[in-house]
């Protein structure tokens, strides 16, 4: 296998970490985020100064990149998640670009815009596969689980669940902080596959790309969620070469498939669905 599709297949499984976190937060409890950006940045900037400045092992690093990222996401999402609909969605910009910004001017520790370089390698693709298998089954499992069910209804109706009895503001701010994991966990491999990071590798277009990518697949279909992110992380690896165009380009696709195909790639079904469809309609 060369290098280059090496690469691919690595940028593949960082991108589908994080989109399955955009996933849960949005396709499944109801909740747009514009700024889930700012978690990757969180989880890259703390591996990279465990790492590089205090020698801490990569893989314990990489945990606490996702765990600060959760801490973040908690405080924040205890009074922001109280705003409804797209209320929520704009405060996400604002505190996306917050903390981007402050990882941008704080030079004693981020080294500000200029980037922090010398992170070591450690993203290679065997540990960029297991830690996507691994995450991959455990939200698998969640979005089937009691939880899971318990954010679809958050999603359907807020105040129906409510009524019900869900503890539907607890359930939000449940599903912001495991999100915010995946994408802590997303951004630490990145920092160690690219070696390098910088702020403004995290701004709002990179947030505006995990959305779309969700909504490009299917609310509510993780595996819509993972083929979206497929399709998108190749596109644009495939228009490279004239750079100058590939947002042109990428977003004349997600229009092409918004207008032909509303839902969605997968609308709210999961890959298993269609698998065993035939074989249901047959036993019938």
């Amino acid at each position: 296998m060369s290098g280059y599709t090496e690469g691919i297949i690595i940028l593949l499984c960082i991108n589908a970490i994080a989109a399955m976190g955009v996933s849960l937060l949005t396709g499944f409890t109801g909740i747009f985020s514009l700024g889930h950006a700012a978690y990757m940045a969180l989880g890259a900037y703390t591996t990279a100064i465990l790492t590089v400045q205090h020698g801490v092992h990569w893989f314990p690093a990489i945990l606490c990149g996702g765990i600060m990222a959760v801490a973040v996401a908690f405080f924040i999402g205890v009074p922001t998640l109280k705003l409804m609909g797209d209320y929520y969605a704009i405060a996400s910009i604002g505190l996306g670009e917050a903390i981007r910004l402050i990882l941008e001017n704080w030079q004693s520790v981020t080294r500000g815009a200029r980037g922090y370089p010398g992170i070591d390698p450690y993203t290679t693709l065997p540990v960029a596969a297991a830690f996507f298998v691994v995450l991959a089954i455990f939200m698998f499992n969640l979005i089937n689980s009691r939880f899971g069910r318990a954010c679809k209804a958050c999603r359907d109706d807020y105040i129906a669940s409510s009524l019900l009895g869900f503890h539907t503001a607890r359930i939000r701010v449940l599903s912001l902080m495991i999100s915010a994991f995946y994408c802590g966990v997303a951004g630490a491999l990145l920092g160690g596959f690219l070696s390098f990071i910088q702020p403004i590798m995290f701004d709002m277009l990179k947030s505006t790309e995990l959305t779309a990518v969700v909504v490009f697949g299917g609310l509510g279909s993780m595996s819509g969620s993972l083929l979206g992110t497929a399709v998108i992380t190749l596109v644009t690896e495939l228009f490279r070469p004239i750079s100058q165009y590939r947002m042109l380009i990428y977003g004349a696709v997600l229009v092409v498939i918004m207008v032909l195909r509303p839902e969605g790639i997968m609308g709210n079904r999961e890959f298993l669905s269609w698998v065993k469809a035939p074989f249901r309609r047959r036993a019938r």
